[in-house]
Order: C-alpha cells, then sequence, then structure tokens
C-alpha cells in the first residue's frame, strides 16, 4: 500500500508573486475550480493581511471550493492569523499556514531577533493559529540555511504548539538535492515528535533545481510538496506541480507514495494560468509544453510508430493532451456553447457576461472555422479582461504595411467615455498601433516584454498577445487574443494599461 503524497497547490498565492501576475478575484476563483476538479489537496488561496482584494479573493475561493482544503497564509503575527482566519470562515475544511524565518541572516538583517525571540514568536503563532482550526502548518522560512540545531528546536517546539504540518522551504532556491534529501531525512529522525506531523517541502527554482529537491526530499521521507501550475512563482519560479505529479506517477518503482490527482486535468490548468497570468509555457517545457510529445529525429519517430515505449515514458492523454478536441462552430448555439463553458469550469454570475462572451464566440466563428477548447478559454479571458468599468476600450484599428513604405496606424478609443482617434507611424504596424495608443494617453509606461503564441494550430489560429509594462515600480502584464494579431496586440496593451491605472486592481502581495 503506497502513501499518500499530498499536493499543496500555491499558484494563487505564491505563483501571484511573479511581477505582473496579480490576478483579480474573479481570475483565482476560475483557477480554484480548476485546481479542485483536479483533485488538488490544498489550495493556497492567498495572503489575506496583504490587502482588501486579496481577502475578498481568498474568502471567496472558501466560500466556493468543497472538495479540497482551502488554505490561507498568516506572518507569526496575531492580527494576520485573526484576518486568515476570518476569510477562511466559509470552508468547508481550512487550513492556516504561518511562518517565520530561522535562518542566521535573516533572524539578524530582517527581524532583528535573537533565537529565544524566535521560537517563541513561533509556538505563539501556532497556538493563536490552533484556536481556530486544527489544521496548522508552520514554515521556518529560509530553513534551506538555517542552522540545523536551531532549526529542530523551532520545529519541534511548533509541532508541541499544535503544528499538523512542518513545511521546510528552499525560499532562496540555494540547496542540492542530494544534500536538502539529506535535510528532511535527518530533521524527521532527530526531532523527537517528527511523527506527530506531517514534512512538506516548498521549493524555489533559482537554480533550476526546484522539482529535483522537492522530489528528493518526498524520497527522504517528505510526504507534502508545495508546488504551482507551470512553475509560476516570484524570481526563476517553484516546482512545477505537473513535474512532481508525473514523475512520481511514472517512477513507482523508486517512490513509495502516490498522489490522488486526475493528471488527465494538467493540460487545462496549465492552459488556463497561462492564459490569466499572461505567463506563456516554452514549447520545451516538460509535460505541458507543445513539444513534450513531439519527435522529430526519424529514429525516435520509427521507435514511436513501433512502439510508443521506446521513447515516450508517459501517453500525452493521461495529462489532458488529446482533450483538446473541437466543439462548436458558427451554427453552434447559445445554449451549447454555455454547456462546453460549464464542461471547462467557466460560469459566469452575470447573465451580461454570458452574453457578451457569446457575441465574441460568434464574431470569433465567423473568422475561424473551428473552435477548440483553447480557444474558448482565450475568448472568455479576454471577454472578461474587456470589463464594462474598463477607462481605455478600443473602438476601431486600421494598420497598414506595404513594402518599401512606413507602416502606419489609426485608431479609435473610448477614453473614460469620450472618443478619440490618432495616427501614427511606426517600425511596423504593431510599434505604429502602439504609438497611436501612447498619444492619446500618454501613459508613461515602459514596455518591458512583448511576446505572440499561438492558441492553436493553423494559419486561421487566434494569436495570444502578452505584452508586460512598468508604470513608477508598478509591473502588469496585459493580454489580448485575436485572429488578427495587430488587433491582439491593441488588446493586449491596452489591458495593461486599464490594469495599471486602476484603483481597484490588486497590490503585489509583499508591498
Amino acid at each position: 500500500m503506497k502513501d499518500k503524497l499530498i499536493i499543496f497547490d500555491t499558484t494563487l498565492r505564491d505563483g501571484e508573486q511573479s511581477p505582473g501576475a496579480s490576478m483579480t478575484k474573479d481570475e483565482k476563483l476560475r483557477i480554484a475550480k480548476a485546481l479542485e476538479k483536479m483533485r488538488v489537496d490544498i489550495i493556497e488561496a492567498g495572503f489575506p493581511i496583504a490587502s482588501q482584494g486579496d481577502f475578498e479573493a481568498v474568502k471567496a475561493v472558501a466560500e466556493m471550493v468543497t472538495e479540497s482544503t482551502v488554505c490561507g497564509l498568516a506572518r507569526a503575527l496575531d492580527k494576520d492569523i485573526d484576518r486568515a482566519a476570518e476569510a477562511l470562515k466559509p470552508a468547508k475544511s481550512s487550513r492556516i499556514h504561518t511562518f517565520l524565518a530561522t535562518s542566521p541572516i535573516h533572524m539578524r538583517e530582517k527581524l532583528r531577533m535573537e533565537p529565544d525571540q524566535v521560537v517563541e514568536h513561533a509556538v505563539r503563532a501556532v497556538k493563536r493559529a490552533r484556536n481556530y482550526t486544527d489544521n496548522v502548518e508552520f514554515s521556518p522560512e529560509d530553513a534551506g540555511r538555517s542552522e540545523f540545531d536551531f532549526l529542530c528546536r523551532v520545529i519541534e517546539a511548533t509541532i508541541d504548539a499544535g503544528a499538523t504540518t512542518i513545511n521546510i522551504p528552499d525560499t532562496v532556491g540555494y540547496n542540492l538535492p542530494q544534500y536538502f534529501g539529506d535535510l528532511i531525512g535527518k530533521l524527521i529522525e532527530n526531532i523527537p515528535n517528527s511523527d506527530k506531523a506531517v514534512f512538506s517541502v516548498h521549493c524555489h527554482n533559482d537554480l533550476g533545481l526546484a522539482v529535483g529537491n522537492s522530489l528528493a526530499a518526498v524520497l527522504n521521507g517528505a510526504r507534502q510538496v508545495e508546488c504551482t501550475i507551470n512553475g509560476l512563482g516570484e524570481r526563476a519560479g517553484n516546482a512545477a506541480l505537473e513535474e512532481v505529479v508525473m514523475t512520481v506517477r511514472t517512477r513507482r518503482d523508486i517512490f513509495s507514495c502516490d498522489t490522488d490527482l486526475d493528471t488527465t486535468q494538467i493540460m487545462h490548468c496549465s492552459r488556463l494560468v497561462s492564459t490569466i497570468t499572461g505567463f506563456p509555457v516554452q514549447p520545451n517545457k516538460a509535460i505541458v509544453g507543445a513539444n513534450a510529445f513531439a519527435h522529430e529525429s526519424g529514429i525516435h519517430q520509427d521507435g514511436v510508430l513501433k512502439s510508443r515505449e521506446t521513447y515516450e515514458i508517459m501517453r500525452a492523454e493521461d495529462v489532458g493532451w488529446n482533450a483538446n478536441r473541437m466543439v462548436l462552430g458558427k451554427h453552434s448555439g447559445r445554449n451549447a456553447f454555455r454547456t462546453r463553458l460549464e464542461e471547462l469550469g467557466i460560469t459566469f454570475d452575470k447573465e451580461e457576461d454570458l452574453n457578451a462572451a457569446f457575441s465574441s464566440f460568434k464574431d470569433l466563428a465567423d473568422k475561424k472555422h473551428e473552435i477548440f477548447d483553447d480557444d474558448l478559454q482565450a475568448l472568455v479571458s479576454d471577454t472578461i479582461q474587456e470589463g464594462a468599468n474598463d477607462w481605455i476600450k478600443l473602438i476601431s484599428l486600421k494598420a497598414s504595411i506595404e513594402t518599401g513604405e512606413i507602416p502606419k496606424a489609426e485608431i479609435t478609443l473610448s477614453i473614460d467615455g469620450v472618443e478619440k482617434r490618432a495616427n501614427a507611424e511606426g517600425g511596423g504596424p504593431v510599434d505604429a498601433t502602439f504609438k497611436a495608443i501612447e498619444s492619446l494617453i500618454n501613459s508613461g509606461c515602459n514596455l518591458q516584454l512583448y511576446s505572440v503564441n499561438n492558441i492553436t494550430t493553423g494559419t486561421d489560429s487566434q494569436g495570444e498577445v502578452t505584452v508586460r509594462i512598468d508604470r513608477e515600480g508598478r509591473i502588469v502584464n496585459g493580454l489580448g487574443a485575436d485572429t488578427d494579431i495587430v488587433t491582439a496586440s491593441a488588446k493586449a496593451y491596452i489591458n495593461a494599461l486599464n490594469k495599471v491605472f486602476s484603483e481597484s486592481e490588486r497590490a503585489h502581495p509583499q508591498v
């Protein structure tokens, strides 16, 4: 009988700490639904004390999710823990995750606390959290650089105080698999009450070792892994959920544990997170990249045709690759449209939002004969992002390019309800379009990133454009999709501008 490996997904919390990846409440709910459908054990929904927006998002997830445990993060402070408990109150199953740094550099430079004070604060935090729930997780932040004896002392004390999960974070991605695995094994062996808690790991990818470190920890007794969809996260990201899960599932000869995840939902979750955050998945990304199951070498192709197992160690279908089937066309009705969206985990609270999405679907069906699930995901995200209260709206766009001539763009925008028109020239049609927009907005933003990806195959595929802009230190991503790349680019840039000027857009959790 294999042990269960608990999957703790922190896409909604640590994942959104990627610059520009902050999510709205509705976006968090869409991802939470997908995670629940995939049977993730624990969903870390956010950091309730960070902002009112984050508090409301965690509360909304707690109200909606019934099959997974909903978790809120809190520093080892009374106000943080109380706020997390309040946000989690509606949850059928809840967890409070509290943390305090334990490495010498963090205690000295950040906390300005002595070791005895750190132990006292950690114990106090766990006890306070236990007043609200019997499911409490404690993380000694920067455990990977903490002194072993002190780490043992803090963990033993917090388990005695009531912590049921002890998470060992490699906060700065400093560790190596062999040494990190040994650390987990020694902690479990040396801490007298280690059998009273589940040991967990939370690894960052600064050296590209987050998954390796996580799996080494599992081999040495960890039974929870904290991870994110697509490895999303601040700096170089976190351990990728799909890689951890499929490694354990594929190498059953090595791992004495397994997860309860429905792995056929992996591709759907990956695509959804990519679309919402504007972080495209690289083609050669393991499991979910476009090339993950592609073979170009003649030797490889020959082997796969004779027997798939010659070069494929898992089936593409097992992670959901064949789920992207054509479902709708231009003659499909509103009810069929709604039904398929519900099957994808997408629902609308307001009828007018559904009407707007259906109208966009009909427009797309006139341009594109075959409509795939990925098209629907992008279409809904695009429609939701074009909010009724947006300050800037795209009315019309005309771009022209001719060999030997300077590209031009003519754009009409609604700015705070007033239509304005501008013309501009540029190095290409996208450059001209952005310059035309800026001539009307004068945003003062710097364009940091511009990326184009096709959503499905074929020349009639929608193009998905991601832009990242920076204004006075605030970084946001904008996303736009259309069968015309220039139009998609304009949508993405306008989406980013609306975010950067929106008072309701949530702040970065660590600000």
